[in-house]
């Protein structure tokens, strides 16, 4: 069974994450959930359930403190991570390789290993400074893919634009949804 770990930073937009695993848990694609502190902060403004609800959409959950969880380990083996959202502090600390937490630790461990590093960067407007973390974690493997709607596919609701956006994120993990607007296609 593949794998694939799931991060949510403190960045507004932590329904992307949750959203993320909600698609993903009919799949046979184990989960691994990372919540930084800040994110758990920001669960309660933004959404209606608790922390521990999302932590059960996920197959594992690793305390964002626990810096020595198997997914800080290149021998555990994954497609890769998604961020999302990814902070502005958080995509810092991936480019610096200088890693506080599990969340970053395990996404600086993705990038060792060559897999697939997908940041759901959330923040506006951007500095330079921004604008060169980006371009840092670009070169060196990671994908930034900010959650933009796509108007496109006619979304009537938040929930669609959410959906949308987190399941053109997966399909950089070459995972295809049903619930996937395509252009031309949908």
């Amino acid at each position: 069974m593949e794998r694939l770990i799931i991060g949510i930073s403190g960045a507004s937009g932590v329904q992307y994450g949750v959203r993320a695993l909600e698609l993903l848990k009919p799949l046979p694609i184990e989960t691994h959930l990372i919540m930084s502190k800040s994110a758990e902060l920001t669960v309660h403004h933004e959404l209606e359930c608790s922390v521990e609800i999302i932590r059960e959409l996920a197959d594992q959950w690793h305390p964002v403190r626990n810096v020595g969880a198997a997914v800080a380990s290149g021998s555990f083996r994954t497609v890769g991570m998604l961020i999302a959202p990814c902070s502005i502090r958080t995509l810092g600390e991936i480019t610096s390789g200088v890693t506080s937490s599990l969340l970053t630790r395990a996404a600086d461990v993705v990038l060792k290993e060559r897999r697939r590093l997908v940041l759901m960067v959330r923040e506006t407007p951007l500095h330079l400074g921004h604008l060169r973390n980006m371009v840092s974690v670009t070169e060196m493997g990671a994908v930034v893919a900010p959650p933009v709607p796509a108007f496109y596919a006619q979304p009537d609701s938040i929930n669609a634009m959410v959906t949308q956006s987190v399941a053109r994120a997966l399909d950089l993990f070459d995972i295809t949804l049903a619930e996937t607007h395509r252009w031309t296609e949908s």
